[in-house]
């Protein structure tokens, strides 16, 4: 699941495999960019912003990609097998001399004039990994809707930008809350921004994602995705409910014994 470390990842093997480099090829597959050919150009920069993709390209162009729950990119060499999905999966293609980058499932794709960059990322909150990482900032926008349930506030990007389901869950362990706390209830709230940081900026050259500072396999992670199973602190067992607006529920896992405050609502 995409989060803000996996794209500021991805944009940085991007970055170094295009940069500074013609593009030989470019297959833009979706209808509205059927036509456009960048071919010739240069990629002048590929950079992250929250969970956005931004390839500035030569000539006061973006391409804008998001990848949401499954898109990806995928780097080859030339002459390797492309291994990131079947054929009609495929929405983007850009090649140079040396490499080729395949963008498999991406749900967003885009090209736009880099000066109106804006009008995809403008909205977004701080991004804790990049240039733009104001803390105070970040913290005000938190705390704006002090009534909104923390996990709700935290996944919110025009909030802070890059934190996903899995870091919600994670955060809201690591601060002692439910995800179902109102975030102007919430303990040190300013402290649970620098923590986030903190985790954003250690997980953003890893492989797996580690919260819990324990790297070996099934250990990595404090709550998510061990519904049912102990408590790694105090042995409980690990609740799931469905959090967010009708449409945009995501499963949110949490101790009841180790994080105080309300139990999601009832259906």
């Amino acid at each position: 699941m995409p989060e803000g470390d996996n794209v500021w990842r991805t944009a940085h093997r991007l970055h170094t495999a295009l940069a500074g480099e013609r593009l030989l090829r470019s297959d833009l597959r979706v209808p509205r960019l059927a036509t456009v050919d960048l071919v010739g150009r240069e990629v002048l920069e590929v950079v992250s912003r929250g969970k956005h993709l931004l390839a500035r390209i030569e000539g006061g162009l973006t391409l804008h990609s998001h990848l949401r729950m499954d898109g990806s990119w995928h780097l080859y060499a030339p002459g390797e097998r492309w291994r990131g999905g079947p054929e009609h999966q495929i929405r983007a293609i850009l090649s140079t001399a040396a490499r080729t980058a395949v963008g498999y499932r991406l749900p967003v794709l885009g090209l736009l004039r880099t000066a109106d960059e804006d009008s995809v990322v403008g909205h977004l909150g701080p991004d804790l990994l990049g240039p733009d990482r104001d803390a105070d900032e970040a913290l005000g926008r938190l705390l704006a809707d002090p009534s909104r349930a923390l996990g709700e506030a935290l996944l919110d990007q025009r909030n802070l930008a890059g934190i996903g389901n899995v870091y919600k869950s994670e955060l809201c362990f690591m601060a002692g809350s439910t995800p179902w706390l109102p975030v102007g209830q919430a303990p040190a709230p300013d402290r649970l921004v620098a923590l986030a940081k903190r985790l954003l900026e250690a997980n953003k050259t890893r492989s797996a994602r580690v919260t819990t500072a324990d790297d070996r396999r099934d250990h990595r992670l404090w709550v998510y995705g061990r519904a049912g199973r102990p408590c790694r602190r105090c042995g409980a067992t690990v609740l799931t409910a469905d959090q967010g607006a009708e449409g945009q529920e995501r499963v949110t896992y949490w101790c009841p014994s180790c994080q105080s405050g309300p139990s999601p609502p009832a259906n």
